[in-house]
């Protein structure tokens, strides 16, 4: 496996000398409400089904995955390249006895649903500690930013130990963060938050750059369905849609 798309695979559920860690902490309980109602948590429990398609460019490899999630029943719906037929499961039955394709179709979706909406995990994942740090100096280009530090616990989940630190803007929405696997001191990964769009009554960040061209994260064909509604609420671009025989 290519290096690099090995250690992005990793990048589940995420400055020293270019981010926040190692100063004077202050805890974040406010932070972690501040920053989800920002995106919209507010309205999320009005959603019924929300769609994407994960795109990551790593060097000169391209991946793309396309999801529709059904949150209120954990209820996972995915199509990928390599699969000619849509996969549908559900969370809150898979058993450790799952076939290993499943398992790993399940880690893929942790991790793109992760890329699109880590800020309501943020609020939803209480068991990750949150702490209010203070301003910091950016890890990518110039200035400073408020610094929040999400620590995820070091059992359970696919990489345990995660430590993420967020750059935020004056109203609590991301800008950059920082991944820092099995909380190592130094980066893992380094890549922004941009791109924010209006996707029904939620806010959306669909760009992620890294520090070099040979990384990018972004989503197309966004949407929700809210509860009671008929039809999808798309992001406000014009995407190429993607087929699939769902």
């Amino acid at each position: 496996m290519n290096p690099g798309l090995k250690i992005f695979m990793v990048f589940l559920l995420t400055v020293g000398m270019a981010g926040c860690a190692g100063h004077n902490k202050e805890q974040g309980g406010t932070a972690r409400q501040h920053i989800a109602e920002s995106y919209g948590l507010q309205y999320f429990n009005e959603v019924e089904k929300i769609q994407y398609t994960f795109n990551v460019k790593i060097g000169e490899k391209q991946i793309k995955r396309f999801w529709i999630w059904e949150p209120h029943f954990d209820r996972v719906t995915f199509k990928g390249m390599d699969y000619q037929e849509a996969i549908t499961y559900d969370r809150s039955e898979m058993v450790s006895t799952e076939s290993n394709k499943l398992k790993k179709i399940d880690a893929w979706f942790i991790n793109d649903n992760y890329w699109l909406l880590f800020p309501y995990h943020v609020a939803w994942d209480t068991k990750a500690r949150v702490e209010d740090i203070g301003r910091h100096r950016l890890p990518m280009g110039d200035g400073e930013a408020r610094c929040v530090v999400v620590s995820y616990p070091a059992a359970g989940g696919y990489t345990p130990g995660d430590v993420y630190d967020l750059f935020l803007d004056d109203r609590y929405r991301l800008t950059q963060w920082v991944y820092r696997r099995g909380g190592a001191e130094k980066p893992t990964r380094i890549s922004t938050w941009e791109d924010h769009r209006e996707v029904g009554p939620l806010t959306l960040s669909l760009n992620h750059r890294g520090e070099d061209e040979n990384f990018r994260v972004w989503f197309t064909n966004v949407g929700v369905k809210m509860a009671g509604a008929d039809s999808w609420l798309f992001a406000q671009q014009c995407f190429i849609p993607y087929r699939h025989n769902i």
